[in-house]
Formats: structure tokens, C-alpha cells, sequence
């Protein structure tokens, strides 16, 4: 058995009917020339041949007696790839709205605890020939991060299935129980909670030195009197802050990474910067032109990755920090240099708080307490009482960056799906795939519908045109914006939807350097 962390635990516990907490994604596959055979058949059978290459595939859940402690994992040896990996078809025409709007649905209901927390859909019917793949799991087990190494176990890289060892069934096994025994989930529990104190009392010298830099970080980021300062308060209030139910919009897009690479580079940020400031200029003309837009500033929740180099493990190693989206500041260029100088400040406290924030903090009963509180949460209505972290959640997520295969089809697109939450009901994750970068809009649909969150994704292609006209900032100052102020465009009617094609962004001044090839960053908001 494998426990829990208290944060894999937590976003058990943190579930309601309203909230699903897991993660997925939707692929495009183009399937070979002039295939004639049953993909789906293709698709479960190699699945079923490599499950065993993959903890997240065969294990689930056992919850602890009473919920006094974390639940573990154990592994599941009679898994049901029938249940676990099904076929739809769209409906003529088979649009690509049809199948983002198929994905909001299958992305809005809940996984079966007694199963492997896993699910995949096969899904035919486009009417571009091509084949979808959606699959979904519990965020528990995996993280952004987590995924994309899943990934490499499922998918491969060249067009030819490649064959595997087959698994090895463990003798301890045939004659296991279908769950284990109250005595050793108790003795287990014990022993588990015993080794986390000891783990923190050993890292109480390391907790004092990380704190103490962290603190000398957070103070020589303060600024002068007149200068924006870096410390952000609570978020303002917006209709993104509202209770949400369990239906969800879901929309995407594909831009080409190595142009908003040199994009970033050119006008004093990163690939990050870009999204932030996309995010940003999207979300204000959505709620001005809804009169709806606040005074202050709105601020984004942001995960960033703990995961150390090499660390391939299948759990969550993440935290959370808050960015300025400086929407109160209507010249563009000083906008994205006040983004961008938040994004840096908040990394620059959690590399310095790293050794400490995945730290597993035992707690006695967190399961039924930590549910409880939930449950309160999600249904008094204290999401739109309190006055909320954040307005939105951004993720960047670094994915395999050459073209890979499912089953001899190769992907062209990999757009992920993630969790809004009570008083986070709009989430924005992106993810970059083989010189693409794939963004997927999920949210709540009761408080943005499927044809709002296709106008927000058009308002959010119109911040990016404004970026790039952005002027160039000089070599030997990276960070800081032209003085010269930004030829802000005027707002515009609401665009009709473009194609689903990629974006290509405008040539940057004939003087830049050209774009080096993409590759997967070293560190990102992950999700």
C-alpha cells in the first residue's frame, strides 16, 4: 500500500458533487493514411498491454477506518478496461463545438472511488477525419507534470505500436482480500503519521533557513512610495467569484510556442508573461463591455511546480501563488512590465520556500473535517460572502515538445481540461506541445455559458494582437518596458469565432533575432 499525501488527500476531500477534482485532456489524432481497421479495439488493447507501466492506471483507493488518516492505494488486480475506455460519436456535422461542448459534459461528472481513478474516450464522427481522445484523472494521483510523464508511458513516438514486457502478476496477490483489514489499515495509518513527524521535526533547521531568506526576498521587493507595490491584498470581487454547480463550458485554441517565445523575449517577459498578459487584456474587455470590470486590479491564482529535476513520480508536487494582472493600468506596455515583475517576485519567494511547501503535514480526522468543510463551503454561500484569493486560475504546463502517437495515429493537438472550483469558477490552463501552445478554457457554464467562453477566448486573441505591437525593449535592459507608449488598439466589436486552426502571431521587427527552437520549460505553472 501507498499513502496519501495530505495534498493528493486533499483533493479527495475537497470533491463535492458541484466541484469534480480531476484533470484531462482532449487529443486530436490524425489517423494513417487509408486505415480500414476498428481504432477503438486498437486503442483499448495497447492501453490494456501497458496499464502496468503506469501506478496511476492500476491502483485505487482505500479510506482508513473512521477517516482518522489518509487514505492509500492499493493495487487494483481485476481492472475493467471495458468500463474504463469507451467509444462516442458525434453527430453531423462533427464540429469541433459539438466536441468541445461533448467535453464539458464527460469533464463535469465524477470518478467511481472503487475503481481506478481513471477514464478514456475514444471519440469519432469529426468531420475533418480526424479521431478525438479524452481521457480524465483524478488529481489526486496526478499533477500537470505527473500527467505529461503518464504520457510518455501511453503514447509513443513514431507512427509503429511499440511492444512492451508483459506485467507480472504478483504471487502476494491471488489470494488477497478485495480490501484490506481494519487491523492493518489502523497499524498502517500509525506508522505512516509516526514517519511524518519524524520527517518534520528533521526539516525544522531547513524550514528556519528558508523562511528566514524568504523573508529578506519579500522585503527587498518592496517598493518606493509612488512605485506599484508587489505585496497583493485580497482580489475584488467579480462574477467569476460565485458558487458554481457541476456543468461545465469548455473552448480551445492553438498558438505557435516559438513565436510567442521570441514574442516574450522581445518585449521584456516570458512565454508566461504572455499568457498572464493575454489573460489579462481578455478578461477586461469581457467584463467591461458588461460594465462589470472593478476598479482594482484582478489577481490570478497560479500553481507552480515543486517536482525536482528527474522526479517522475505520480503524485502532486505543487504550490499556489498570486499574480498581478494589473488590469487597472490602461497603457499596455507598463501593464505587462507590472505583470511580469509580479510573476518574477512570486517565484522568487516560492524557490526560496521550496524546501518547506511540500512539506506533509499530518493531521488526525482531516478526512471528515476536511470534507465537512466543503460541503459548508459550497452550499452556505460563503463564495460570494468572502472576498476571494483570486478572480481566475492560470496554469502553464510543460508537455513533450516532439509529435506523438496513440495507437499508430499521431497527435496534432493536446489541449488540457482542468478544475474550477466555489469562488473560482473560470480556469485557464495551457500546455505546450510540439511547437504548439495549447490552451483549454474550462469553467463553470452557469456563470460562463459555452458562447461566453468562445468571446473570451476571441477577446484574449485581441490582447494578443495588441502585444504585438508592443515596441521592443533594449538588449541590455531585459525586464524594463520602452518608454514609449504602447499604440493601444481601439476596442472592438465582438469578433465572430475564427477557425480552429492555429494563430500564427505577427512577425516581430526585422532586426530580432530569429526564434530558437522550442523546448519544454524547465520551470512553469503547473497545474
Amino acid at each position: 500500500m501507498n499513502h496519501l499525501s495530505s495534498l493528493d488527500a486533499s483533493f479527495l476531500h475537497f470533491e463535492t458533487p458541484e466541484t469534480p477534482m480531476h484533470v484531462g485532456s482532449l487529443l486530436l489524432l490524425e489517423l494513417p493514411p487509408g486505415y480500414k481497421g476498428d481504432y477503438f479495439e486498437e486503442v483499448k488493447a495497447m492501453i490494456a498491454k501497458r496499464a502496468h507501466l503506469s501506478t496511476v492506471l492500476t491502483r485505487k483507493l482505500a479510506q482508513m477506518p473512521f477517516e482518522l488518516a489518509e487514505p492509500v492505494w492499493i493495487e487494483d488486480d481485476d481492472i475493467d478496461f471495458d468500463y474504463h475506455i469507451r467509444s462516442l460519436t458525434l453527430r453531423r456535422p462533427g464540429s469541433m463545438e459539438q466536441l468541445e461542448q461533448l467535453a464539458a459534459r464527460l469533464h463535469s461528472s465524477l470518478l467511481d472511488r472503487s475503481r481506478p481513478l481513471w477514464e478514456m474516450y475514444v471519440i469519432e464522427g469529426l468531420q475533418d477525419g480526424r479521431v478525438a481522445f479524452y481521457t480524465k484523472a483524478h488529481h489526486s494521483g496526478v499533477d500537470g507534470k505527473a500527467g505529461t510523464e503518464m504520457a510518455k508511458v501511453l503514447y509513443d513516438i513514431s507512427p509503429t505500436i511499440r511492444e512492451v514486457p508483459a506485467p507480472r502478476r504478483k504471487a502476494a496477490n491471488r489470494n488477497s482480500g478485495y480490501q484490506l483489514g481494519v487491523a492493518e489499515l489502523l497499524q498502517a495509518a500509525v506508522s505512516n503519521t509516526a514517519e511524518q513527524y519524524r520527517k518534520l521535526a528533521g526539516l525544522l533547521p531547513t524550514a528556519a533557513r528558508a523562511l528566514t531568506t524568504a523573508g529578506k526576498v519579500v522585503a527587498q521587493q518592496r517598493r518606493g512610495k509612488d512605485e506599484r507595490p508587489l505585496n497583493l491584498g485580497m482580489a475584488p470581487k467579480t462574477v467569476f467569484n460565485e458558487p458554481i454547480t457541476n456543468q461545465r463550458s469548455y473552448s480551445t485554441m492553438s498558438l505557435p510556442f516559438d513565436e510567442l517565445k521570441a514574442l516574450g523575449k522581445r518585449v521584456g517577459g516570458t512565454v508566461n508573461t504572455i499568457v498572464m498578459a493575454m489573460a489579462s487584456g481578455g478578461l477586461s474587455r469581457f467584463l467591461k463591455e458588461r460594465d462589470l470590470l472593478p476598479k482594482e486590479a484582478l489577481i490570478a491564482a497560479v500553481p507552480v511546480s515543486l517536482r525536482a529535476e528527474g522526479d517522475d513520480s505520480m503524485n502532486n508536487q505543487v504550490s499556489m501563488v498570486r499574480v498581478d494582472l494589473a488590469t487597472d493600468i490602461a497603457d499596455l506596455a507598463e501593464r505587462f512590465k507590472a505583470i511580469h515583475a509580479s510573476s518574477e517576485a512570486a517565484k522568487a519567494v516560492v524557490r526560496e520556500l521550496k524546501p518547506v511547501l511540500g512539506v506533509d503535514m499530518p493531521m488526525t480526522g482531516s478526512p471528515w473535517l476536511m470534507t465537512s468543510m466543503a460541503s459548508l463551503y459550497g452550499r452556505s454561500n460563503l463564495a460570494r460572502r468572502l472576498p476571494p484569493m483570486a478572480n481566475v486560475l492560470i496554469s502553464n504546463v510543460p508537455g513533450p515538445q516532439v509529435p506523438l502517437y496513440v495507437a499508430g495515429a499521431r497527435m496534432t493537438a493536446f489541449y488540457p481540461l482542468s478544475i474550477p472550483y466555489h469562488g473560482s469558477a473560470l480556469n485557464i490552463t495551457v500546455q505546450s506541445y510540439a511547437g504548439s501552445l495549447d490552451f483549454g478554457i474550462t469553467a463553470c457554464r452557469r456563470v460562463l455559458s459555452q458562447d461566453e467562453s468562445y468571446e473570451l477566448l476571441e477577446h484574449m486573441r485581441a490582447a494578443l494582437k495588441e502585444i504585438e505591437r508592443l515596441p521592443g525593449v533594449q538588449a541590455d535592459e531585459p525586464s524594463a518596458p520602452s518608454k514609449a507608449k504602447a499604440d493601444a488598439a481601439p476596442a472592438a466589436d465582438r469578433p465572430a469565432r475564427k477557425p480552429r486552426a492555429a494563430t500564427p502571431a505577427k512577425k516581430a521587427p526585422a532586426k530580432k533575432a530569429p526564434a530558437k527552437k522550442a523546448a519544454a520549460s524547465k520551470s512553469s505553472a503547473t497545474a
